[in-house]
């Protein structure tokens, strides 16, 4: 490898099954284009395949640059904030000064972070915080037979109808839209909104938000040219979308987006970050503890959102 053509991909393994599932993927796919950012314990616990990698320990900047046998290791530790948290700091802060390349994180333990500090509900809203653009990140899943855009993540169910104001739903769908086109090339030809509430309100029955709120702006989209359809009931969504009438599902709430999809695509699917100034892509799971050191978790999202970021970077013309 040319130190002339730094390392475009920098992945943080996270915790949990997190660091035996990145390690073994890179050991088993190769590494010639990445750089491991993370704690050091838990990357020497993955074992056989932090041996067999090779582990070399640089600065971030050489790391990037480095052209020997061996995988770069950036080591992060705990200090203000969790070691999981810096290395996702780091990286950003690179991609952020470039040069361009993209970002891939492991699962994290919101719970046990915030017991250490963290403040963010997760990655995501960390992330828009390090870029600099609070409100404006988007969470999408691809990868699978069903792609998904939420217009509210990580709160709690009774936040979820405040939380979707025209602005916000009108910036979902336009950012995730536009990104299937500019980054996967893809030519969306229906954009499903689902409603809130079941049945998508029925004309008001069940509820006014879709009359208030997620129909006046799907119906504005629409004018502009933009190839939406909404409200429509979640269900009726979901299934034109599986059956390949629809290229993407904006969905209200965390778990009216994600149950579908993980019930037909977990594994596939791929958590990619949306209106960031940085490619961040990510695992569709979580820490999994229970797995970690049997041997039974399994690395297929980590192999996906390996490829996905990979295949941003070519898209844009990095690599």
């Amino acid at each position: 490898m040319s130190l002339h053509r730094p390392r475009t991909l920098l992945l943080t393994p996270g915790m949990g099954v997190g660091p035996e599932l990145s390690l073994r993927v890179l050991h088993e796919d190769g590494h010639h284009d990445v750089v491991l950012i993370g704690r050091r314990r838990s990357v020497e616990a993955a074992g056989a395949f932090a041996r067999a990698l090779r582990l070399v320990e640089l600065p971030l900047a050489e790391a990037r640059a480095y052209a020997g046998a061996g995988l770069p290791f950036v080591v992060t530790e705990d200090g203000e904030e969790p070691a999981e948290a810096a290395a996702v700091r780091l990286a950003a802060e690179a991609l952020l000064r470039g040069p361009p390349g993209a970002l891939v994180t492991g699962p994290i333990h919101k719970k046990r972070l915030a017991e250490r500090g963290f403040r963010f509900q997760g990655h995501t809203d960390f992330l828009a915080h390090l870029c600099g653009v609070p409100d404006e990140e988007v969470m999408a899943f691809v990868g699978g037979e069903l792609r998904v855009a939420l217009v509210t993540t990580h709160i709690p169910l009774s936040a979820v109808p405040a939380a979707i104001t025209a602005n916000r739903l009108r910036h979902v769908i336009t950012t995730a839209t536009s990104a299937l086109h500019t980054e996967l090339g893809l030519h969306p030809r229906r954009v499903l909104v689902c409603g809130l509430n079941p049945h998508a309100g029925e004309e008001g029955l069940l509820g006014r938000e879709e009359l208030d709120t997620i129909g006046p702006v799907c119906a504005a989209l629409a004018a502009e040219g933009w190839p939406v359809e909404g409200p429509v009931s979640a269900e009726t969504a979901f299934m034109e979308a599986r059956a390949g009438r629809s290229e993407l599902v904006v969905a209200m709430y965390h778990d009216q987006g994600l149950a579908p999809l993980k019930a037909v695509d977990f594994g596939r699917s791929v958590n990619w970050s949306l209106g960031l100034p940085i490619v961040r892509t990510s695992v569709d799971h979580g820490t999994a503890d229970a797995l970690v050191g049997t041997g039974r978790a399994q690395p297929h999202s980590t192999r996906a959102a390996l490829a996905l970021a990979r295949q941003i970077v070519r898209q844009r013309g990095w690599a």
